[in-house]
């Protein structure tokens, strides 16, 4: 159960599982439960305090070299260290809750943004709840949701705050049938109704002809073809290396929000030579080639593209 948070009624067949927000600590080096006493320092400018920036990106878990190839993607979406760990929330402690699977999802917010109610400063964003829905999968996977609070940008400081429900996803893979992804997005759906505003992002695997509608079959809006309609954005299989077509796999689909960028991430390679570092190490060895490159000088980030989108509330 889920308090304080509007949500559908419980159905026995998707299931919540309350999780907790953690930071690092550097105390220990380790990821601590975010509580009463947790502090930010937040910064976002009053004109973009009603817009979000995400960046979703399936990483391939089951490649070799996940750890230096997760960092490599982390770095390049902060453009700096990839050893900020203090400058994050997560969703996250541990692995307990993915029930033997061998990978999962994983959202990260930044400290800079969001704070706990109690300590955020008049007109800032405040974390809300985490938490996983336990859908129809044939593959163990889940949703990961999570409510943030934005500043209304109201004058009146009575105000309450706009809830924007974000929910992480990676559908169920392959062209099985009968397919649990119509049930999976039906049940996200649901979710960001119930908060009024939120988006999905993620993994979406649209492979059977019955994918294609599924997010408007919903009430939802592809943020990239409210965008870019006239461009592919094609997000993975365009090395041209895959038995398959390349594709629009991973997509962000929004409630209640106004998308106003989306753009394709490309990977690059990370070479052979940051592949021998310690882990410890600065990766100063991420080759910024093209991923239509030749891979025989190291190893992809991932199989995928990633995907920055930004999204403001829209006016009441």
């Amino acid at each position: 159960m889920v308090q304080g948070s509007p949500l559908p009624v419980e159905d026995p067949e998707a299931p919540c599982q309350a999780r907790r927000w953690h930071h690092f600590d550097e105390s220990t080096c380790q990821w601590a439960r975010v509580e009463p006493g947790y502090s930010s320092v937040q910064d976002a400018p009053p004109s973009r305090a009603r817009e979000l920036a995400l960046y979703t990106w399936n990483v391939d878990a089951g490649a070799e070299s996940p750890r230096f190839r997760i960092r490599s993607i982390i770095s390049h979406i902060l453009t700096s260290s990839p050893h900020q760990t203090r400058g994050w929330v997560l969703s996250e402690g541990d692995t307990a809750t993915w029930q033997n699977a061998h990978f999962s999802t994983v959202t990260l917010l930044s400290r800079s943004r969001f704070g706990l109610p109690q300590a955020s400063h008049p007109g800032g964003a405040t974390l809300g709840p985490v938490w996983r829905v336990r859908y129809p999968s044939r593959f163990g996977r889940d949703a990961l949701c999570c409510d943030v609070f934005l500043p209304s940008g109201s004058s009146d400081p009575a105000e309450p705050q706009i809830r924007v429900r974000l929910v992480n996803v990676h559908l169920d893979s392959l062209a099985i049938r009968p397919s649990q992804r119509p049930r999976q997005i039906q049940t996200v759906a649901a979710y960001l109704q119930n908060a009024g505003h939120g988006l999905v992002a993620g993994d979406f695997n649209p492979v059977l002809d019955e994918d294609a509608t599924l997010v408007a079959d919903n009430g939802l809006v592809d943020a990239w073809l409210e965008l870019r309609s006239n461009e592919p954005g094609f997000t993975w299989g365009i090395d041209g290396k895959q038995r398959f077509p390349p594709g629009r796999l991973d997509k962000v689909a929004t409630l209640g929000l106004e998308p106003v960028s989306i753009e394709v991430m490309e990977p690059s390679v990370l070479s052979y030579s940051a592949l021998a570092l310690d882990p410890g190490e600065p990766l100063d060895g991420a080759e910024p080639v093209g991923y239509d490159d030749d891979f025989r000088g190291g190893v992809p980030w991932s199989d995928h593209c990633g995907l920055k989108c930004v999204v403001r509330v829209r006016p009441s």
